[in-house]
């Protein structure tokens, strides 16, 4: 069970980006976070793996206080939690294979990585993890010699590589086409699915919302607007979260 209790962030400035925000997420759950880009949700994703630290709040995740955990501690929980990311986060010069490799580096010692020396237990999981997401025979080409959905792909490889009990995806389709978004999602609910593992997504497009989520959260200028299903969503409900001048697509 993942908790998260009056969280709130405030940037330099005084930019307020969450706004005292509280929601419980099951064991196993697909939760996709849905807002305007602005309304908090890659701010809550990466306050959950403290990529960005929280002002207020706290955040407890199988009984364990996130928020009040040492670097170390850090170290070890994030260990569990993969993330996937919009712009994909590869090093491109690097082979597939390497930045898949990258998901492991909780696991093997520093001064080996840095020399890309990993075991080769590692090696022959990052492969079978290509190969889960269909691209196995990309192993030594370089990361930027990739479509746009392939480099995603690599992304979710890398994910793997971690054994997640917890996904965080960035809004991980955004700069993909339809057809290559649904793509990705698949890979996404069949982790969720198969691997028993939660899936915190943030979207855009209502028709992914609909296909994909098991439960909906979403947010206006960092503050908590609507829990529930995604069918619960209406035209009333859908202007409170995205503006009277918005317009439904899917």
């Amino acid at each position: 069970m993942l908790k998260v209790e009056n969280l709130t962030k405030i940037y330099e400035g005084g930019v307020l980006a969450l706004d005292d925000v509280s929601f419980e997420v099951p064991d196993g759950q697909f939760l996709v976070i849905i807002g305007l880009s602005g309304s908090g949700k890659s701010t809550l994703l990466r306050c959950i793996n403290r990529l960005i630290e929280p002002t207020a709040g706290r955040i407890i995740w199988d009984g364990e206080d996130i928020t009040a955990a040492t670097q170390e501690e850090m170290r070890l929980i994030r260990r569990r939690i993969g993330m996937v990311f919009q712009n994909f986060n590869l090093v491109h010069r690097s082979s597939v294979l390497t930045n898949v490799l990258t998901g492991r580096l909780g696991y093997v010692n520093p001064a080996m990585s840095l020399l890309n020396r990993f075991p080769k237990s590692d090696v022959d999981k990052a492969l079978k993890q290509l190969a889960r997401v269909g691209i196995e025979g990309k192993a030594y080409q370089r990361a930027d010699e990739l479509s746009g959905g392939q480099q995603q792909r690599v992304g979710i490889a890398r994910a793997l590589m971690q054994d997640p009990k917890m996904i965080l995806a960035d809004e991980p389709v955004a700069s993909l086409d339809p057809v290559l978004a649904h793509s990705i999602m698949q890979y996404l609910e069949q982790i969720n699915q198969e691997d028993k593992a939660t899936v915190l997504c943030s979207l855009h497009f209502l028709d992914l919302v609909h296909r994909y989520a098991d439960r909906v959260i979403a947010l206006n200028e960092g503050k908590l607007v609507f829990e529930g299903h995604p069918r619960q969503i209406d035209d009333a409900k859908f202007k409170e979260i995205y503006g009277k001048d918005a317009e439904r697509v899917g």
